[in-house]
């Protein structure tokens, strides 16, 4: 059998380093709690799909909503979930867009227990650079028990 390597395109350094940083900065927001910020990181219109709801929430305060329930609920339960992104790929650098692509896991403590991955997936971004920051237009995150 016959393995064909998707076409990937190499994102100059300096680009690939600032999606780096905009991944650590969204996803410690989140982690932290702030919610309407994280939020933030999307475009006033982004849309959020995972095949883990439903359906997508679209918009930005339809994001915060989603994420502040969410958020709530494992704070009450005394639950710190951590995300880690890794293996970034991106691809279409050629201006104020570009598509990334990563692996995620999250990870959840229960006050006073031990840490347990409890989702692995994989999560594919349209970004876009808006008034000199990056945004997500459009998130699909794929749960790999789901699929």
């Amino acid at each position: 059998m016959t393995v064909t390597a998707p076409a990937w395109t190499t994102a100059p350094a300096e680009l690939y380093q600032e999606i780096q940083q905009f991944y650590a900065q969204q996803m410690h927001l989140l982690d932290d709690g702030r919610v309407a910020e994280w939020a933030g990181t999307f475009t006033p219109e982004g849309v959020f799909a995972a095949n883990a709801q439903p359906a997508p929430a679209v918009g930005r305060d339809a994001i915060t909503e989603a994420a502040a329930k969410a958020t709530e609920a494992y704070a009450a339960a005394g639950v710190q979930r951590r995300h880690w992104l890794g293996m970034v790929a991106v691809t279409g650098g050629t201006g104020d867009t570009v598509t990334a692509r990563c692996y995620a896991l999250v990870i959840e403590t229960p006050r006073g227990g031990r840490p347990e991955i409890k989702a692995s997936t994989l999560c594919e971004d349209e970004l876009v650079r808006a008034g000199g920051t990056w945004q997500v237009r459009d998130r699909r995150i794929t749960r790999d028990d789901l699929i």
